[in-house]
């Protein structure tokens, strides 16, 4: 694999008033949430629309030209890129969030009719799109476990590695760690996943939200898979042990990128049981040692 893939677009609304902000340097960052509607289909095969909120962040001279036109309601066509962002908290805990860098920004023309306005006071679209495409090395065995109900999952994550040329010449490199959840036909194939197998992924992203022991509410952004492929890696030969993963990150993608966040490994292995199944099921192509057990 030659570069990691690292890509979501997605059509929606600006749910409310952005937040425009500056760091110590100087630096414009536009902050704001973008909202809409997915259809998806249950598994009786009725199309059900699911609603989706994503944290956007714009930066430099991007976020200062968008400032003074983004208002809430505002329809958009978003390109960008997942950022996994890490900080640690006044009591010293560590946290990590994943927002959307966006690259690309383009205004729709969509009715008001197509608005909806939630409880909270947002607005999102109807009819909207949510589609990510990564690439990456897994960080962990897959272990299939199944729901209350019978249903099939796997929690698994990978690495997606960049790098980029900073104002000095040298050379920056980051690694992002995104959680991935794989449901029902797509956790069943992908069950002899290894930690360091190389993928490829098309899902929608998606958010989850739960309270823990000490009552905080957390949440956690996730790529539900829809579809996915393993990738050959050449120095990998078939059936045989995961290489190091030190080795296997050499391989990183290249960008233009001016952001400078450390990282740090997040899992979650927690499931939820509201998730729909995905509209596509698609038999990815698999590697020996997959296709045997798949038999």
């Amino acid at each position: 694999m030659a570069r990691n893939l690292n890509s979501i677009l997605l059509v929606g609304t600006v749910a409310r008033e952005p937040e425009l902000r500056y760091s110590g340097a100087g630096l414009a960052f536009l902050d704001f949430t973008l909202a809409g509607e997915d259809e998806v289909l249950t598994l009786d095969g009725t199309p059900r629309s699911v609603a989706w909120y994503h944290r956007i962040s714009l930066a430099g001279a991007l976020a200062e030209i968008w400032s003074a036109d983004l208002k809430a309601g505002t329809p958009l066509l978003l390109e960008g890129s997942l950022d996994q962002r890490s900080w640690e908290t006044p009591e010293g805990q560590k946290r990590s969030n994943v927002v959307v860098k966006a690259s690309r920004i383009e205004r729709l023309e969509r009715p008001e009719a197509e608005m909806v306005h939630d409880a909270g006071g947002g607005i999102r679209l109807m009819h909207g799109l949510n589609e990510v495409r990564i690439s990456g090395f897994l960080g962990r065995d897959a272990e299939l476990k199944h729901t209350v109900t019978g249903d099939a999952y796997l929690s698994l994550s990978v690495a997606v590695s960049e790098s980029w040329r900073k104002p000095d010449g040298d050379w920056q490199e980051k690694t992002h760690w995104l959680e991935l959840t794989f449901w029902r036909h797509q956790a069943e194939l992908g069950c002899e996943l290894r930690k360091g197998d190389p993928i490829m992924v098309v899902g929608r992203l998606k958010n989850d939200n739960w309270t823990d022991k000490e009552g905080q509410k957390r949440s956690s952004v996730k790529v539900e898979v829809n579809r996915f492929e393993l990738l050959h890696h050449p120095l990998r030969p078939a059936k045989t042990a995961a290489l190091p993963m030190d080795d296997l990150f050499s391989v990183s993608s290249t960008s233009e990128n001016t952001s400078e966040n450390t990282v740090n490994t997040k899992t979650d292995t927690k499931a939820d049981t509201s998730t729909l199944e995905p509209v596509e099921a698609i038999r990815p192509k698999r590697s020996p040692r997959v296709a045997a057990k798949a038999s």
